[in-house]
């Protein structure tokens, strides 16, 4: 389910995937395939994480990566889960051949 909050996002972001929701900075955004794909390849994480894990994981690469690269956007940018999601997002039928928790090969990857 997509939902529209105008006022939720910080700066530039857009986005957001909390399970089993998508929020959206503006109604316009629905129609933005590239982006929605990107949210439902986060929804397809957390459910292979079993949810709560992969917030609970996602802060923990966000938290190490801010102190490594002292820049939390830069963080932001290089965690695993939004590596698979922005390297993927313009493939619509990437969901469809994705294997699981292909997130973690992107760990190490530059």
């Amino acid at each position: 389910m997509i939902l529209v909050f105008k006022h939720f996002f910080y700066k530039n972001y857009v986005g957001l995937s909390l399970w089993p929701f998508i929020f959206l900075k503006h109604d316009t955004l629905k129609n933005d395939k590239d982006l929605i794909n990107h949210e439902k390849i986060h929804l397809r994480q957390q459910r292979e994480l079993l949810i709560i894990p992969f917030y609970v994981l996602y802060a923990f690469e966000w938290a190490i990566r801010s102190l490594y690269y002292l820049d939390t956007y830069k963080a932001y940018q290089n965690l695993s889960f939004e590596r698979e999601a922005y390297r993927n997002e313009h493939t619509p039928d990437y969901l469809e051949h994705r294997r699981p928790f292909s997130f973690m090969k992107y760990f190490f990857y530059r």
